[in-house]
């Protein structure tokens, strides 16, 4: 086992054989977690397709996490092999294709089964555009010419279904269930074929286990797309997950896409994406497909010119119509008339934007297609150019106004405890959720006791954390907070045996904030159920009203969400 185990390991990040890349797309995890595979669940039963094996299963695949950390740059004196990231990225969509094909399914399949997609990409405010293209597509306006509307996003909050919405709600249990194990299965038969025709002997429950699986979000990806076909999905929502060009839902074919959406940039995922704007935009202008209109907002500042020279000339390449959003166009549009009670934020008026012209661009899409379909109606006809924003967020009002995202500038109460939630992870979003914050805090009727909830435990929380409290400050013009918590992310504390958690990151942050606001108290625990019992302390203790701005992690905001609402469905 020692010799074989060294074997795989050495091996972990080539390239994959064409016949048999499931055997080694991971080393420890094809090694080690088979064996406590075989143990629980590697022989999947039919008494035994559930929901919680569903999720056993799901669990038991290769993490996101892991794939993106093979992105990050060795130490300088490291002497490591480790592939480059352009090796990684080339990689990316041939082996997407050839899971997407051991599943049954090729992107031709998917344009001829009718799915349409709209196709989202960028770095702040990707799921905001989602929420409101799906609202808008079963809004009355909009609901039958669209057809049964399916959403894919990530990453989730509270339950893995999140990211499988079906008519804006999120996939069943039973439904999930039985949707996950048709794509295991095909996963697993697949492999056991391949080994078949190659003369290999690999023992079954290697080929049923996670050893013959993509990673996490190609294999959710790949079992998106079997629900969306399987439900009658017509209009899809997808949202990539990093990237544009290498992301794995960029498997989708120009004919089946109707529009795509570049939305605002920002510095995310360096390793994988680059260090500068006009970098990271060439990734997401990935998602541009031939004959398609594909909408962004004008970059603006210091890269904006080299950032949009890079979008068109990417959109040229593709042979796509690129439709830039510009900052005069969006001051023009009254709003504020029509999405009253709609996502929280005054940026939202450009997601907004841009997801009227894609929903329109849609529709526009279906209905030329059904006008080909059907020449001799005289009913069925295709608006060339969409109308003016003004017109669009008339129509569409009711869309807008319903559109929900839950974690992302959200507000919650609990007794006397309000919670303001946002997801905000980037130093760009941190920005904008200090002044949400700062409007929500101008406009309670009391003064009550502020007390911030952080964490991040990835990027430079120090910088982050500084920003956040810089820009609510300069908006408020004086130090806001009482008292700031820093958490780890787990749910609930550690358990009996487990090794002590690393708290250094949430040291850190209260120190920054100890140096940063003067006379600011700091707490730091090791996981969200204590921070909020701490928080909620403060009110019984003091007997006061207080406010909470919870950020800096959407990892961070899932915990929470479950914390107060501990009956939510999962």
């Amino acid at each position: 086992m020692a010799s074989c185990l060294t074997s795989i390991r050495s091996s972990r990040v080539v390239r994959l054989p064409r016949l048999t890349p499931f055997l080694n797309r991971s080393a420890i995890h094809h090694s080690l977690e088979s064996l406590l595979f075989k143990r629980s669940q590697s022989s999947v039963k039919m008494a035994d397709r559930t929901y919680e094996s569903a999720l056993r299963h799901l669990d038991s695949i290769q993490s996101n996490r892991h794939v993106t950390s093979l992105f990050t740059a060795p130490p300088p004196s490291s002497s490591s092999s480790k592939p480059t990231a352009q090796d990684l990225n080339a990689q990316a969509i041939p082996e997407m294709l050839q899971w997407l094909s051991r599943a049954g399914l090729t992107p031709a399949s998917l344009a001829a089964a009718g799915l349409r997609c709209v196709h989202v990409a960028g770095t702040k405010g990707k799921g905001s555009v989602c929420a409101y293209v799906t609202s808008i597509l079963l809004s009355p306006p909009a609901a039958s010419a669209a057809g049964r509307v399916g959403t894919y996003t990530s990453p989730h909050l509270v339950t893995v279904r999140e990211r499988i919405q079906l008519d804006g709600r999120p996939i069943s249990r039973p439904l999930f269930a039985r949707y996950f194990f048709e794509v295991w299965d095909a996963l697993t038969a697949s492999a056991r074929a391949e080994a078949a025709a190659s003369g290999q002997r690999i023992p079954e429950e290697e080929l049923r286990g996670p050893a013959s699986k993509p990673f996490y979000f190609r294999f959710l990806t790949i079992l998106a797309f079997h629900a969306f076909l399987r439900e009658g999905v017509r209009s899809a929502v997808v949202e990539c997950g990093i990237g544009g060009e290498y992301d794995s839902t960029n498997v989708l074919p120009a004919d089946a896409v109707t529009a795509a959406v570049v939305t605002r940039l920002g510095i995310d995922h360096v390793g994988m994406l680059g260090a500068t704007l006009p970098e990271i935009a060439w990734h997401k202008a990935g998602v541009c497909k031939a004959g398609r209109k594909c909408f962004t907002l004008r970059a603006e500042g210091e890269d904006g010119d080299e950032t949009m020279r890079v979008l068109r000339q990417r959109a040229a390449e593709k042979n796509a119509l690129l439709v830039e959003v510009d900052s005069a166009e969006l001051e023009g549009w009254d709003r504020e008339r029509v999405t009253a009670g709609s996502l929280d934020g005054d940026f939202q008026k450009s997601n907004q934007a841009l997801a009227l012209l894609a929903a329109s661009e849609h529709l526009r899409v279906l209905a030329e297609e059904a006008a080909a379909a059907n020449p001799a109606s005289p009913h069925l006809r295709a608006n060339e150019e969409p109308p003016l924003l003004q017109v669009l967020g008339t129509r569409f009002a009711s869309g807008l106004r319903s559109a929900r995202l839950r974690g992302r500038c959200e507000t919650l109460r609990d007794g006397d405890v309000t919670w303001f939630v946002d997801g905000a992870h980037t130093a760009e979003s941190l920005a904008e959720t200090a002044g949400w914050f700062a409007q929500k805090y101008e406009g309670l009727p009391s003064n009550p006791k502020l007390v911030l909830l952080f964490n991040q435990q990835e990027r430079d929380v120090a910088k982050l954390l500084r920003g956040l409290h810089e820009g609510i400050e300069k908006r408020l013009g004086r130090v806001t907070f009482s008292c700031a918590v820093f958490t780890r992310n787990e749910l609930l504390p550690a358990a009996v045996g487990e090794p002590e958690r690393d708290l250094s990151v949430q040291r850190t942050a209260a120190d920054v904030m100890e140096k940063g606001a003067h006379g600011v108290k700091t707490i730091v625990t090791d996981n969200v159920g204590d921070a909020v019992e701490k928080i909620k302390a403060i009110q019984r203790d003091e007997g006061v009203e207080v406010v909470v701005l919870a950020t800096g992690s959407l990892h961070l905001v899932g915990a929470l969400l479950r914390t107060l609402e501990p009956d939510g469905e999962l």
